[in-house]
């Protein structure tokens, strides 16, 4: 059979702060409806390759070199709009970062104004839709005005999820997501991930070996801005081809 086209991926991609490379000459793909979990140490560039993903790298101060392709058009290209970009590739940062000053109705749909407007029941609809997405619907739907800083760390992570997906973006990447939360918030946006991939691409980078072997269908492994590895993740967990990957699952070093 042949292979499935990837939604996503790079292009001998490098990443630099300055002159100082970040991300080295990494071609990875990211197939539709899976979840592709990025492990390595810490400052291996995990992060940094994940914000190229989107443009963001750039609002750092950071240039990029090689292509990223989104359904095979290269976000960089000249003629492509990064704010358009981010509509369809959404992000969900490491914290909870829901906008104060907005209720919580008013996080979630606060992407759509990028688009014009739209009706109030237009509106309505794509608020739940997100909400329901996000698993969050049946909590807050009394408390749409309040304050999003009224709900808990874990409810204010799915509330940023689905500020993510409200504009029905083809691909979700997440950087460290879960590493603020307490262990039932963390079983919930894990458990998330799984309904998350039947209709979007996820990309997740994490520290915990143990979530990436839960989550992800795919890994790769990071060392020092390259990649090093990656595989079906029920494979590279227990049979990896490179030894400095089995010696970071395994823990002897990072």
């Amino acid at each position: 059979m042949p292979a499935e086209t990837p939604r996503l991926r790079t292009d001998g991609l490098w990443a630099y702060f300055g002159s100082t490379p970040a991300v080295k000459d990494v071609s990875l793909s990211f197939p539709p409806n899976t979840v592709t979990a990025i492990i390595g140490p810490s400052g291996c560039g995990k992060s940094t390759f994940l914000r190229c993903l989107n443009r963001l790298h750039e609002l750092v101060g950071g240039t990029v070199r090689g292509g990223v392709l989104l359904d095979g058009e290269d976000i960089y290209a000249s003629h492509v709009d990064a704010v358009a970009v981010r509509k369809r590739v959404g992000m969900v940062f490491q914290r909870p970062n829901p906008f104060p000053t907005m209720s919580i109705a008013g996080n979630v749909t606060a992407g759509l104004r990028v688009n014009g407007r739209r009706s109030r029941s237009d509106t309505a609809a794509v608020l739940e839709r997100a909400l329901r997405g996000a698993a969050l619907w049946d909590e807050v739907k009394d408390r749409l005005h309040e304050s999003p800083l009224s709900l808990s760390g874990g409810q204010q992570q799915r509330l940023c999820l689905a500020r993510a997906i409200a504009p029905q973006p083809d691909v979700v990447l997440l950087d460290e997501p879960t590493s603020a939360l307490d262990p039932l918030a963390t079983q919930a946006v894990e458990e998330l991930l799984q309904e998350l991939k039947r209709q979007y691409t996820v990309v997740i980078v994490t520290h915990n070996m143990q979530q990436a072997a839960r989550v992800s269908d795919r890994t790769a492994f990071f060392y020092l801005g390259d990649l090093i590895e990656t595989d079906v993740t029920a494979r590279m967990f227990t049979a990896p081809s490179e030894e400095r990957t089995e010696a970071y699952i395994t823990g002897r070093f990072g």
